[in-house]
């Protein structure tokens, strides 16, 4: 058996389109998340081994390394996806607000990849760490301070990381800028946003899956970002 791939947040958006596709392409997949709904239910008809984690709660990171652990011995990968996108508008607390981000975007992220090295030393072949962090990281955001500086914490994550573990498994971050469209976008919104990169479309997550190919195929990269952002950081 193919040692699994571990997707946080896998099961909506750009998770979920990574569950999928490495369903189709014979992967074992074990994913988290917060909310069970329809696409849980349809993962796990399909084999994959789906836990629900709620990681504000703090025993959510041994609860879930007890889980993989018991699961599976190896790890192909580690994606971590698990994402909330908070602003400071929508949350007066602002002590509250950035603990939240710190703990979902970098603390989780950094524990779960001290837990569960063994397992990714185990793999049969060269394993994988990668951090989806954000275009904001590499910029910064007035309007989500808290949300940029943790995607920044967690994009430095993968410079430590890669070197810790090197050369037994690479660490990387994917950092998109606008990939997929929520449904109650409006078309102001979404005219708004097509202008601020160079490429001007919304790509799919097809674009950050293809990332992670290239990352899982290279026997050399490591400890770096590969921006999935369409010519932004241009504009």
């Amino acid at each position: 058996m193919k040692a699994p791939i571990l997707i946080t947040g896998g099961a909506q958006r750009i998770g979920l389109a990574m569950a999928k596709y490495f369903i189709e392409q014979d992967v074992p997949v074990i994913i988290t998340y917060r909310t069970k709904h329809d696409a849980v239910q349809a993962l796990e008809a399909q084999g994959v081994k789906c836990i629900q984690i709620d990681f504000d709660q703090p025993d959510a990171r041994d609860s879930l390394v007890t889980q993989v652990k018991a699961y599976t011995t190896q790890l192909r990968a580690v994606i971590h996806n698990a994402s909330s996108w908070d602003c400071e508008k929508l949350n007066p607390d602002h002590d509250a607000l950035f603990d939240n981000m710190m703990r979902i975007h970098a603390k989780v992220p950094y524990l779960l990849n001290l837990a569960l090295a063994p397992l990714l030393e185990a793999s049969n072949e060269v394993a994988d760490i990668i951090h989806i962090t954000d275009y904001v990281a590499e910029k910064g955001s007035p309007k989500h301070i808290a949300y940029a500086a943790s995607k920044a914490a967690l994009d430095n994550l993968s410079r430590s990381f890669a070197a810790k573990y090197a050369p037994q498994i690479k660490v990387n971050s994917i950092a998109p800028s606008l990939i997929i469209f929520n449904d109650d976008d409006d078309a102001d919104y979404r005219a708004k946003t097509l202008k601020k990169s160079l490429m001007g479309i919304e790509p799919g997550c097809q674009e950050v899956i293809s990332t992670i190919e290239l990352l899982l195929n290279s026997s050399y990269i490591t400890g770096r970002t590969l921006a999935v952002d369409g010519g932004r950081h241009l504009k």
